[in-house]
């Protein structure tokens, strides 16, 4: 694509009241620390988190036990210009990969639209993951399209801070554009804001918190029947979404002194449809699954019994986007981000139908290499039972119709 698809803009965008999915009762939260909405915690036995020894270790390991990169990683990786989807498929949904844990889904097309309601998740383009662009791991590879060329969308979902899911240079480069409602977990308000984001814009979501999202797509054009100025100017199709924030194991932080200061999460979408249950999307972030140290039998130790707990309230799922990557060595990472096996179990947990990897193949942040995780993937379906092409790899900018 280029340009930017500024003509299928949404209009009359109404985001509801927040609801909760959570039982109400007249305790703290879990995984609120305090009663003001400014420190968290991960509230499951499945979380342990690292001594400072282990800190320590781990940026020895990674300074002097860094993977090789192949010389033939473009070719083993293979990256497009992305086309969206566009003109193919209305009744699908359209999952389109941009690198690390981006990923732009296109819900299916309503009747009479010319394209589905769009959401974008963790939309990091930059060239590093750093708080500087002189300093900090640099892409393997290059985006597949510049932040530019994203199309319009109706939404931005983001996981948490850290600098590989919020990125403020792509953030605001999309806003300028297309002027989307973003979504963030409890505390991100001011990141935004520095931006200039407004507030109108900005929605701070606790976990099980569900807003909808109603809006006006662009009619699509009968052939040779309106130009693009008169479809403009066409009533929009109505239709909506519901976004809820869910629960992941991880955390959060800026800076140095900033940890468990604002909240982590995973994500789920789903179409709203007049005859039932829409088209719905998971999007786990960045999520460990179970914290696994030396020694210890990771099929013995507690699982994070907060994805069942979701499969359960909103699955099962259309399409799951699951991230594979950046947990080696596993003593160090488990407890922060999953690994192919994790990713496997989630898939389950979750009660997905589909699903696509992420969180692989961008940046350099541990110590297994780049090409480990989907090879682990493979094996790891086969070993579960998984059918061929029900949890599989996506190239850079290809389009997944699910």
């Amino acid at each position: 694509m280029t340009g930017v698809d500024t003509g299928a803009r949404a209009t009359n965008v109404v985001v509801g009241e927040a609801r909760s999915l959570r039982e109400q009762t007249k305790e703290r939260p879990a995984h609120h620390l305090d009663d003001t909405q400014t420190r968290f915690a991960n509230p499951w036995p499945s979380f342990r988190f690292q001594e400072k020894w282990q800190w320590v270790s781990g940026m020895f390991e990674l300074t002097f036990k860094a993977p090789k990169v192949p010389n033939d990683l473009s070719a083993r990786i293979p990256s497009r210009t992305p086309d969206w989807g566009a003109g193919s498929s209305p009744d699908k949904i359209k999952a389109t990969w941009l690198g690390h844990a981006c990923y732009l889904v296109e819900l299916p097309t309503p009747k009479g639209a010319l394209r589905g309601p769009r959401i974008l998740f963790d939309p990091v383009l930059s060239h590093r993951c750093s708080p500087f662009q002189w300093a900090g791991p640099e892409r393997l590879l290059p985006t597949p399209c510049p932040a530019e060329d994203i199309p319009a969308v109706d939404a931005i979902c983001i996981s948490h801070n850290h600098y590989d899911h919020m990125d403020l240079p792509t953030l605001r480069t999309v806003f300028g554009l297309h002027q989307p409602h973003i979504f963030v977990p409890l505390g991100n308000r001011d990141h935004l804001r520095s931006i200039d984001i407004p507030d109108s814009h900005i929605h701070t979501l606790d976990w099980w918190d569900a807003r909808t999202v109603s809006l006006s797509l662009p009619h699509a054009s009968p052939s040779n029947a309106v130009d693009a100025h008169e479809r403009k100017t066409e009533a929009g199709v109505e239709t909506a979404f519901v976004v809820t924030c869910t629960p992941a194991q991880h955390t959060a932080n800026r800076g140095a002194f900033d940890r468990w200061r604002t909240l982590w999460a995973s994500w789920a979408v789903e179409q709203v449809s007049p005859t039932g249950k829409g088209s719905n999307v998971y999007f786990a972030g960045d999520t460990g699954y179970r914290t696994v140290r030396g020694g210890e039998d990771e099929d013995k130790v507690p699982r994070c019994p907060a994805f069942a707990e979701i499969g359960e309230k909103l699955g099962p799922f259309d399409l799951a986007l699951l991230p594979i990557g950046a947990y080696a060595p596993r003593a160090m990472w488990s407890n922060l981000h999953a690994s192919p096996s994790d990713a496997v179990q989630i898939f389950k947990d979750v009660r997905a139908r589909r699903a696509l990897p992420m969180h692989w193949g961008t940046w350099t942040l541990t110590i297994e290499p780049p090409l480990e995780p989907p090879e682990l993937l493979k094996k790891e379906c086969a070993k579960e039972g998984l059918a061929e092409g029900t949890f599989d790899v996506t190239g850079l900018g290809e389009t997944r119709f699910i």
